[in-house]
């Protein structure tokens, strides 16, 4: 069973960022100019180090964990952890998100050593935004990488779009309308204020009632997709008529879904974050590297777990600013 936080809310679900390193520098993720320093190597979790965390994790009912970045696949020997991932008893889901890039070259890999699906980021159709948002991308080796995944069993596909206004906000019924040919999970996420992109991010919001409108006056009416699909995140699922794929929303500015939020973070450099939207952290390096017992790590995820706020702080105007969100993993 689950272990429950304060407020009640079942917690199985883990966060793990691989690496602060990305080979993209997205508009959203990142500022233009003075990017955030490195994490060094020695800070980094070593994938040991990671398993060890998630086996105590798995001790308290933590069953999903979902692998991240930066980009996690320049990390290297990636599928090695997810193979170490997948023998820890009571995980029985693994997935990545990632930009999709290296995706023709480890696709198959990944497979064998147990990852189960991906969520790729697609933020455009149009090659000139893509560069724009991503900076230093290419669209056609993203849409490389969906291919692979597919083709390599890592289903059902996500794919994430932030929408943001006056770079791609005019573009969502042709991203969902993709759902009409493809079994594909089209998601659109509401930009978030995070670190020094966050003004930026308040300028570029899009509501979600106005993204689910521009689709809607496109493409028809959405219906609630059935509830088989709506799975344990934050989406939440819809189906134009007659798709094969459903369209997702999350909308984390405005219309939290913080009342059942299931998770937990971990960063890179080994800090447990028990809300995204919070600069709260415990330190589980600290505690590995001075050699604490399962159950002393069991008792920091505990703690983590009691920590949970009940809800962000972006409605007073309270954002984090400590981390850009390439170092905390989304």
């Amino acid at each position: 069973m689950p272990c429950l936080d304060a407020l009640a809310r079942p917690i199985n679900y883990l966060r793990i960022s691989v690496t602060d390193r990305c080979n993209l520098r997205c508009v959203y993720c990142m500022p233009a100019e003075g990017l955030p320093t490195k994490f060094p190597h020695a800070e980094i979790l070593a994938f040991e180090e990671i398993v060890r965390v998630v086996e105590a994790a798995a001790g308290l009912g933590i069953t999903k964990i979902r692998l991240t970045g930066g980009e996690p696949l320049v990390r290297l020997g990636l599928p090695e952890l997810v193979r170490m991932l997948a023998a820890v008893p009571g995980i029985d889901d693994i997935a990545m998100t990632t930009n999709g890039i290296l995706l023709p070259r480890y696709a198959d890999e990944l497979k064998r050593a147990g990852l189960h699906r991906v969520n790729v980021s697609l933020d455009t159709l149009r090659p000139e935004r893509f560069a724009r948002i991503t900076r230093l991308g290419k669209l056609d080796d993203t849409l490389a990488g969906i291919g692979a995944a597919e083709r390599a069993g890592l289903g059902p596909i996500k794919l994430n779009m932030v929408v943001m206004r006056r770079f791609n906000d005019d573009e969502v019924a042709d991203v969902a309308r993709m759902t009409l040919t493809h079994a594909w999970h089209v998601r659109f996420i509401e930009v978030m204020p995070i670190g020094a992109t966050a003004g930026a991010a308040l300028l570029e919001h899009v509501p979600m009632a106005e993204i689910k409108a521009h689709i809607e006056d496109a493409l028809g009416p959405l219906e609630p997709a059935a509830e088989r699909m709506q799975g344990n995140g934050p989406a939440r699922y819809y189906q134009l008529a007659g798709a094969a794929g459903t369209v997702g929303f999350i909308a984390a500015v405005s219309d939290h879904f913080c009342f059942r939020c299931n998770r937990l973070r971990l960063t890179a450099d080994g800090k447990l974050r028990p809300c995204l939207l919070s600069d709260a952290e415990l330190d589980l390096r600290a505690a590995l590297r001075q050699g604490a017992s399962r159950a002393e790590l069991e008792a920091l995820l505990r703690t983590a777990i009691e920590q949970k706020p009940a809800g962000h702080t972006l409605a007073e105007g309270v954002h984090p600013t400590a981390r850009q969100m390439a170092q905390i993993g989304g």
